[in-house]
């Protein structure tokens, strides 16, 4: 259940484009068609899968108060914590340029359309705040690392995909002159946040565990007290 909540939590709840508006700059530039949009989605989707999990790893055995001990109970009170910045942006970058020589020697279609944002996906402040989220919501696993990686992936895909979509649409549409272009873009952006947002009772519901029942306990002995007080009463009255 825990890797379910989390999965379908990123995608929708805290989807990286409507919850906390990062990769916005990819996300309007790359949306004007659909092909585009799905070659840099699934690109993000295989960056985020990659870069969190490695940075777990490098988080919990390297950066961590602590997290060298492992060499030795001499290195136990070191702490590399500053370098948290320089180790992520280091991974990330690695992996965009393995994402950018695979597209490029198999899709060179797509890696023209992309431009220059293909590179850029290094310093895409949303493959960089996966990594950051995961260090600051403390994941436990490398597993929950991997499926919050993924799934914050696939939200940011179906933003951009549904962006694209709605953008191709909308150019037979009779927008206002004011309003054509980035306008009814971030207008649109708008109305989809508060469409995702809408998903936050999803998981929700339900009295937590070990909380008290604000709703008094009905006993066999509580409904037998009512009996006998209603028969007390009702002979007292035949009495009088």
């Amino acid at each position: 259940m825990e890797h379910i909540e989390l999965f379908f939590k990123s995608i929708f709840i805290d989807n990286m484009v409507f919850a906390v508006f990062l990769g916005m700059c990819s996300y309007l530039a790359v949306s004007k068609k659909v092909t585009t949009a799905v070659g840099l989605g699934a690109a993000v989707i295989f960056v985020l899968a990659i870069t969190v999990p490695l940075n777990w790893l490098l988080d919990q055995y390297l950066l961590q108060p602590g997290a060298l001990v492992w060499l030795g109970d001499e290195y136990a009170a070191y702490d590399l914590s500053f370098l948290s910045f320089i180790m992520f942006i280091a991974t990330i970058a690695t992996m965009v340029q393995l994402v950018e020589i695979i597209v490029e020697k198999f899709s060179p279609s797509l890696y023209n359309s992309l431009g220059i944002f293909l590179p850029l996906i290094a310093v895409n402040c949303a493959i960089l705040g996966g990594s950051l989220f995961m260090q600051a919501r403390e994941i436990e696993s490398l597993g929950l690392a991997l499926n919050y990686g993924v799934s914050s992936g696939i939200g940011w895909f179906l933003a951009i995909l549904a962006i694209a979509a709605i953008r191709e649409k909308i150019r037979y549409s009779s927008v206002p002159p004011a309003l054509r272009g980035l306008g009814i873009t971030f207008i649109i952006t708008g109305l989809m946040g508060i469409g995702f947002l809408s998903f936050g009772g999803m998981l929700t519901g339900g009295d937590e565990e070990g909380e008290p029942s604000t709703e008094p306990e009905v006993t066999v002995e509580k409904v037998q007290q009512k009996e006998t007080k209603k028969e007390l009463a009702k002979n007292i009255k035949t009495i009088k």
